[in-house]
C-alpha cells in the first residue's frame, strides 16, 4: 500500500478537498442533511473549527483549524465520510478493491490537504472556497449558493453580499 506524506502540525489550519467516487453524482447536496449531521457529529467527538466550507454536488472544500494539541484530521474525515455513507445504499459498481474492503464506493479513498502557511494563503483559500460554485458554473454569484460559509461571512460583515457576483440572492442561507 502506498504511504502518503501528510503534514502533521498540531493546531495548524488546513484546506481540504474531499470528493465522491462518482463525480457525476450529486449526493452531497441531495443528502445535505445527512452530510451536515455526520460533519457536526465528528466535530462534537473530535473538535475542530471550520473557518470556511462549501459543499458542492460531488465534492466539498473545507478549511479547518485544529486544536493546539491535535494534528489528526484523517480520523475526522473518516468519521464524516463513514457517518454520511452509513445510511446510503452502496454504489452500484464499486470496484473489486472496494468490495474486498467492504466499502460502499461512495467516496474517493483519499482527499487533498494543504497546510495553510500564512495570512495571505489563508485568505486565498477562503476566497477559493467561497467562489467555487461560480467557478463550476453552478450559480452566477456566490450569494446564490446555499451550501457555503459565504453567508456566515456576510452576516458577520467580513464580506459584502455582492462579493463574487450579484446581490440579488444575498438572503439568509444556511451553511
Amino acid at each position: 500500500m502506498s504511504r502518503y506524506r501528510r503534514s502533521r502540525t498540531a493546531g495548524a489550519s488546513y484546506f481540504f478537498t474531499v470528493t465522491l467516487a462518482d463525480r457525476h453524482e450529486a449526493l452531497l447536496t441531495r443528502h445535505i442533511d445527512l452530510l451536515r449531521n455526520a460533519y457536526q457529529d465528528s466535530a462534537r467527538r473530535r473538535p475542530f473549527e471550520t473557518i470556511a466550507i462549501c459543499i458542492l454536488p460531488d465534492h466539498l472544500h473545507a478549511l479547518w483549524e485544529l486544536p493546539a494539541d491535535d494534528s489528526d484530521f484523517s480520523t475526522r474525515w473518516a468519521a464524516i465520510k463513514s457517518g454520511f455513507s452509513h445510511l446510503l445504499p452502496p454504489s452500484p459498481n464499486p470496484g473489486a478493491s472496494k468490495q474486498r474492503k467492504r466499502e460502499k464506493g461512495i467516496w474517493q479513498r483519499r482527499f487533498w490537504e494543504h497546510q495553510i502557511r500564512d495570512e495571505l494563503d489563508l485568505q486565498r483559500h477562503i476566497d477559493y472556497i467561497h467562489y467555487n460554485p461560480v467557478k463550476h458554473g453552478l450559480v452566477p454569484s456566490t450569494a446564490d449558493w446555499p451550501h457555503s460559509s459565504f453567508h456566515r461571512y456576510v452576516r458577520k460583515g467580513l464580506l459584502a453580499p455582492d462579493w463574487g457576483g450579484s446581490v440579488e440572492a444575498a438572503g439568509d442561507y444556511g451553511e
